[in-house]
């Protein structure tokens, strides 16, 4: 009876559907921040409705949201937000499908292909855009998964729920006030883009913010000045060391990376006239929190750093650099061990017509570490490969965007029905 009743929702999977809401979705340029943030949570609460799903559409206490003190930060103003759940039945979900249609900004459009960042021009069975990679095609897959699932006409003995979110780009604000609104369930999938792997954790991420103090002299005279330049070398260096200390003996699932907690410098600003000594240099820049790590300590890790990198210079011991944390706070993340989510996921993406799929952790930050810290074990599983999210030439694969349809259509049966 379950091998009949999965030919039949898998049966009922519309592609050319599924292709099309992908392009509609496509062509919402949702920006973080942004109005049209709103717009395509609109669209999906539509298109839950449709499928005659209990839906919980509401506006976001903005205000209250952020003043809780696990709010994991944000980094784009926001003045209205929106979140959107949609539930199959009655009681806790067997199974959550959770997904952003937040994208951060197109960048410079002559950089894109036809100067359009939204087109979802398609050529060769690919379709190109902001978002169609991170992360609206995963949207699309289980939308077209719960559809068949309705389509079909089974009954569910657990709900199936889909969460879509804003702001998962710029700290985690959506899930954040998803789950504080008391929507959970016994497992979640996130349809990030995997490339074909399945992902049970991920690294954190945290942006810091350094001010270097200088002494400003005339250029001619530079040695009476302090160049806050010169000192930011000194720290740059003691963080290039802290990096690599911090990757020497990596958590297994991210053995695989060339760098599994990576420390970048972003921006650098320094200096207002040519002919001038700066007498300060602010410094921003992604920082890797480690698996299992507390953020605390890792806070606590890069601010050690750059005091004892202070400590050793004249100048920096009695002007620190003063060092802040802005923007989001992503923790790291971890399916428990032994969890049946992870072979449950192995065994759809088999029988959905793929390989055998490597399991690997993630080095960048997600909503996974949210779900997993609220007692919800979670992975990744989605359409699309992450080094094209955020570049000018996003894309994904629509035959991907369709396996991962059928991956997720049969875990909703096999956790649901």
């Amino acid at each position: 009876m379950s091998a009949d009743v999965e030919r039949a929702v898998l049966a009922a999977l519309d592609d050319d559907l599924i292709v099309e809401e992908l392009r509609e979705l496509v062509r919402i340029p949702s920006v973080d921040g942004t109005p049209e943030e709103n717009v395509a949570q609109e669209w999906v609460a539509g298109r839950l409705r449709g499928l005659g799903m209990t839906v919980d559409h509401w506006q976001l206490d903005l205000a209250e949201v952020t003043a809780d003190p696990a709010f994991p930060g944000m980094e784009v103003p926001r003045t209205d937000a929106w979140g959107c759940v949609g539930t199959l039945g009655d009681g806790v979900p067997g199974l959550i499908f959770n997904g952003h249609v937040d994208v951060v900004p197109p960048g410079d459009l002559a950089q894109w292909p036809d100067g359009d960042p939204y087109s979802a021009r398609i050529s060769d069975g690919i379709m190109w855009g902001r978002g169609t990679c991170d992360m609206k095609a995963g949207i699309a897959a289980f939308l077209g998964a719960v559809r068949a699932v309705v389509a079909s006409g089974i009954e569910l003995r657990k709900p199936l729920a889909v969460h879509t979110v804003v702001g998962e780009e710029d700290g985690g604000l959506g899930t954040f006030a998803t789950l504080r609104r008391g929507h959970g369930g016994a497992a979640c999938v996130i349809a990030e883009p995997t490339a074909g792997t399945v992902i049970p954790a991920n690294a954190g991420s945290l942006t810091f913010r350094l001010e270097i103090s200088g002494l400003a002299s005339h250029g001619s005279t530079r040695t009476r000045g302090v160049s806050a330049i010169e000192k930011f070398e000194l720290v740059h260096a003691a963080l290039r060391d802290l990096e690599a200390e911090r990757n020497r003996a990596p958590h297994p699932l991210l053995e695989h990376l060339d760098l599994a907690y990576p420390l970048s410098i972003g921006t650098v600003h320094s200096g207002d006239w040519a002919s001038t000594v700066p007498d300060l240099l602010v410094a921003e820049g992604r920082y890797g929190v480690r698996l299992g790590e507390p953020v605390e300590d890792a806070l606590a890790a890069l601010e050690q750093a750059v005091a004892a990198a202070c400590e050793k210079d004249d100048w920096l011991r009695d002007h620190p650099v003063k060092v802040t944390w802005p923007g989001g706070v992503f923790a790291s993340g971890l399916l428990p061990e032994g969890d049946p989510l992870l072979d449950d996921a192995l065994r759809a993406v088999v029988d959905a017509g793929a390989g055998a799929p490597e399991v690997r952790g993630g080095p960048y930050g997600s909503d996974l570490r949210q779900y997993t810290a609220a007692g919800v074990p979670t992975l990744q599983y989605g359409p699309g490969d992450v080094r094209y999210a955020h570049a000018s030439d996003e894309h994904v694969a629509l035959a991907e965007v369709l396996h991962c349809a059928r991956v997720y259509a049969l875990l909703a049966v096999r956790r649901c029905a």
